[in-house]
């Protein structure tokens, strides 16, 4: 499967950020690690998903399960746990208030979690700044689709049609994507809240229940079904991210539909968590010592090549994006121009 390169330049706004994956990580003293391992030798360690289970995000955390347990001293136990609720709020929420900060919980949450306070989202009980971020197993690019009986063919076709697209809540990458294309590019996307993640959405798609979905990777499309391409179930209408998929050349972006400058500045702030497809995030206020322990053993699983074969055969596209890329990709969101942001969140719906 092609690999990533391992440096990559991220617009977002009006701000250039240079991501430069960290290839040495600080590793904890000889004293730390022994500490370490008596705190986590024969402990459960909860990775919590925000989603449902059979999903793209519960499919990264269960792979994860397996094999970073091997990189933190003492090797606990990995156990992944589900905690849907508000497309992954509900997690985001629990992580930053109530899950102890010991380092024996931290989990997986929508990628456009760190945005939800910047756009008003209500229950965003949290600030993104504070959560001790482990990385992300993947930096990916969604599409739009329509289900074949859809007269939904084209993205054009999306500003005079209405289509029905699942979302598992109001402040997931489901619902989010879909309402900043109707936002900025006047398009007709009606989001149906109520589903648990995205293989939820998928069989209600399959049923005739939506005509879409517009949060979907194209390498999950290629692994979860294939056959719906090969048969021409679905059309694929639009890309949404900061760059095209290099094995997906000929559906547009979305930023090519903008009429202005302004509109690709809006679509990229909102298009750029794309970057830490699936983050991974401890709750904040752990100790240096712990804290440490978690980012390492996070990095070194997204390098071990026993994780990067098996992610590869579910089709995950591993690429580590760490811990610091994420801090600071963050940070840029918080310092973009207030009307970027009032625009997006005009766009978004105010939520």
């Amino acid at each position: 499967m092609r690999r990533v390169a391992a440096h990559r330049c991220v617009l977002t706004a009006a701000t250039v950020l240079c991501l430069a994956q960290t290839q040495g990580l600080a590793q904890p003293a000889s004293g730390q690690e022994r500490g370490a391992a008596e705190f986590y030798k024969g402990r459960n360690v909860a990775i919590f998903v925000g989603f449902g289970p059979g999903g793209g995000y519960d499919l990264s955390a269960r792979t994860l399960a397996r094999y970073m347990g091997r990189h933190i001293p003492g090797e606990p136990n990995m156990v992944p746990r589900n905690m849907p609720g508000a497309g992954s709020l509900q997690l985001a929420n629990y992580l930053y208030t109530i899950a102890p900060k010991d380092g024996s919980e931290f989990g997986i949450f929508g990628r456009t979690v760190p945005l939800d306070p910047l756009m008003g989202t209500k229950g965003a009980n949290y600030d993104p700044r504070q959560f001790t971020w482990l990385g992300s197993t993947s930096n990916e690019v969604s599409t739009c689709v329509s289900w074949h009986s859809s007269p939904v063919k084209t993205f054009e076709d999306l500003r005079n049609v209405e289509l029905s697209v699942g979302a598992s809540g109001p402040t997931s990458p489901s619902a989010a994507f879909p309402n900043i294309l109707n936002g900025v590019l006047g398009t007709k996307l009606k989001v149906i809240y109520g589903y648990t993640g995205s293989a939820a959405i998928l069989t209600a798609l399959e049923r005739g229940e939506l005509s879409g979905f517009c949060s979907w990777g194209w390498v999950p499309i290629q692994t979860q079904r294939p056959e719906w391409l090969r048969d021409k179930k679905i059309n694929v209408l639009v890309q949404l991210g900061l760059r095209k998929h290099p094995d997906h050349p000929l559906v547009p972006l979305a930023q090519e539909f903008a009429s202005n400058d302004d509109e690709r500045k809006v679509l990229d702030f909102v298009f750029a968590p794309q970057v830490f497809a699936r983050p991974f995030a401890a709750p904040p206020k752990l100790s240096p010592e712990r804290a440490a322990v978690l980012r390492n053993a996070f990095s070194a699983t997204v390098r071990d090549p026993a994780f990067v074969a098996e992610a590869e055969k579910l089709g995950l596209e591993p690429e580590l994006v760490t811990w610091q890329d994420m801090e600071k990709l963050i940070e840029a969101f918080y310092q973009a121009p207030p009307a970027v942001v009032a625009r997006a969140r005009e766009a978004m719906g105010g939520k």
